[in-house]
């Protein structure tokens, strides 16, 4: 059975001086509901989706500030003389729901030993007072209820003849509930508060889960009252002058205290009128004053305006932090790819490609070894030579062309392989990056070496259709008639893979040949003839085309997962522009000149 005791209480502060407020708020008041529908739009435009370690306060921040301007902000500011919601919270056991049925003299919220007894909120309030609660404007993502329910989305409305009209109890769930909902109700429901009846005990009054939630009330400027309940009688001073120190310290010194000792609950769970009469003459005064009532709501209203500022500049900073991520990580997957570029880019110049299988292939297309041998006294018969090479022996024209493409795509799928390595390294280096990682990241699409054969076969084709367009000069033709098309397609792909101005050098054509003089010779007889050096110039331009195509390609395999991700570039601009607008429109209302401290209690003595 609970038990309580007679009631002692402490002086709070001086009485307030406040004016009335209007019907449905003030002209004072009348630019700070557009400027918070501004910032509520800023903040439900945010994103955070990028795995940092700003991004999960800044969610529920985002989450809890939403709450607050529909549950609270708009719809008081849109009636400042509504009835004040006193929402009553506390520690698992303290005793709230006693609290509560003892205050409006009957059993509203069910009160128990099972824990957690409230499950949905209560809301009591007035009868006159029923139909600003029922419509819904405050609090309006709960589902109004006239009797108990299991599911923490409803609220129980219920009316008590014996409560002043003006003022209404809110039970809130447990603030250190074990289920997680309950919790994050009852946080939702202190937020929507004109003023907090916080209920503690001697036993748990200094638990860190309230006081967490205090400094937060504090923080936002809510006005707060406090309950220290089930106090054993002979520790009531101790006990109560601790709890005061404690306030003091954390700056709530001037909240009300009211202290209940142990007592019996009658038949129906309420306490003896005695204990309770300092605390309901206290809200009775409250209730009858509308001034002070007005002082209230605006002391809290304008709290919960100004800690909106910071609140909404951490969500801009997390954002702008979100875009820099998002940019850091699309950076390191494009100089992994940029590295690839520049290594085919390389591959082009530094003759690799000119070696092996492909010099192998161009020997057997120019001629014999014979040939080679006797090719510098005979160097003006070159082209005639190339011409009876090509009409004579096609197969190694097929050859060379077939060697140049796998030498082509042996160098894509190496580039390539080394880049996805390198941006996947990158990314597992960043907690953003990783959080977006999969394993097929850490290598080349499995479709490359096809698309790969398939760029070379277009770029080989494109650049035959580039020999047979620029044949048309006719200087050009004059010059090369004599040669397929075929040919001087073949001899403009090798002209890709030569360097500086396209005219190898011995060691580019010959390495490991032991014919750099005879194979330099050739080139430079061939490629000495600037039409076919501009080609190669033209193919070289084409192939490096594709190839940035291709990687561009594989590189959106990670840009695709930051784009989906990434939050827009002014997010955090417009956060800091709307909270700005909430500022000045504060500033204007007044309403800090109008709020004040609470009632004074009445001094009572101890028994």
């Amino acid at each position: 059975m609970t038990t309580h005791g007679d009631s002692a209480t402490r002086a709070g502060a001086p009485a307030v001086a406040a004016r009335t407020g209007s019907t449905t708020g003030d002209d004072q008041t009348a630019g700070l509901p557009a400027a918070l529908t501004g910032l509520r739009a800023a903040i439900d435009a945010a994103r955070f989706p990028l795995a940092l370690p700003s991004a999960e306060p800044a969610r529920q921040a985002a989450r809890s500030l939403t709450d607050q301007l529909d549950d609270y902000l708009l719809p008081r500011l849109a009636r400042l003389d509504a009835p004040l919601l006193v929402v009553v919270g506390g520690s698992t056991g303290a005793g709230k729901s006693t609290l509560v049925n003892s205050l409006v003299q009957a059993r509203v919220s069910a009160a128990g030993v099972l824990r957690p007894t409230t499950r949905s909120p209560v809301l009591v309030c007035n009868p006159a007072d029923a139909a600003w609660f029922r419509q819904g404007d405050l609090l309006p993502g709960l589902t109004r209820t006239t009797g108990p329910s299991e599911h923490p989305g409803t609220l129980q409305l219920v009316t008590a003849p014996a409560l002043p009209p003006g003022l209404a109890f809110l039970d809130a769930p447990d603030i250190d509930s074990v289920v997680d909902a309950n919790r994050a109700l009852a946080g939702q429901l202190l937020a929507a508060a004109d003023l907090w009846l916080f209920v503690t005990t001697a036993a748990r009054y200094a638990d860190a889960v309230p006081w967490e939630l205090l400094r937060g009330a504090r923080a936002r400027g809510t006005a707060v009252a406090m309950v220290l309940d089930r106090v054993p009688p002979e520790a009531v001073d101790e006990v109560a002058a601790h709890l005061s120190e404690m306030l003091a310290a954390q700056e709530l010194g001037a909240a009300p205290l009211f202290v209940l000792p142990e007592t019996w609950v009658d038949g129906q769970g309420l306490l003896p009128d005695r204990m309770t009469a300092p605390l309901s003459g206290w809200f009775a005064r409250l209730a009858g004053d509308a001034e002070a009532r007005s002082a209230v709501v605006r002391q809290t209203l304008d709290g919960a305006l100004a800690a909106l500022h910071p609140a909404v500049e951490a969500m801009a900073d997390a954002a702008d932090e979100q875009v820099a991520a998002a940019e850091a990580l699309d950076e390191r997957v494009r100089a992994a790819y940029r590295g690839a570029e520049r290594t085919v880019d390389q591959g082009l110049k530094d003759g690799r490609l000119l070696r092996g299988e492909v010099l192998a292939r161009w020997q057997e297309f120019v001629g014999t070894g014979e040939f080679f041998r006797g090719l510098e006294a005979r160097i003006g018969r070159l082209r005639d030579r190339v011409v009876a090479v090509v009409t004579g022996r096609p197969a190694p024209a097929a050859e060379l062309r077939t060697a140049i493409e796998s030498q082509l795509v042996t160098l894509l799928r190496g580039v390539a392989a080394e880049a996805a390595e390198n941006a996947y390294t990158g990314w597992k280096a960043h907690p953003a990056g990783a959080a977006l990682l999969e394993p097929e990241l850490a290598h080349a699409s499995a479709d490359l070496p096809a698309r790969g054969e398939q760029l070379v076969r277009d770029w080989q084709r494109g650049v035959l259709e580039l020999v047979r367009v620029e044949g048309g000069d006719r200087r050009f033709v004059a010059r090369t008639a004599a040669y397929a098309v075929n040919a001087t397609g073949l001899i403009v792909m090798i002209g890709v893979f030569a360097s500086t101005a396209f005219i190898p050098t011995g060691l580019e054509v010959a390495a490991g040949t032991g014919t750099a003089v005879a194979g330099q010779t050739v080139l430079q007889a061939i490629f000495g003839d600037q039409a076919v050096r501009d080609l190669s110039r033209k193919a070289r331009a084409d192939l490096l085309d594709r190839v940035g195509a291709l990687l561009a390609e594989e590189a959106d395999r990670f840009l695709a997962r930051t784009e989906a991700a990434r939050p827009t570039a002014d997010a955090g601009g417009t956060l800091r522009l709307a909270a700005v607008a909430v500022e000045r429109a504060r500033h204007r209302s007044g309403l800090a000149s109008a709020a004040g401290a609470l009632p004074t209690t009445e001094q009572d003595g101890r028994p």
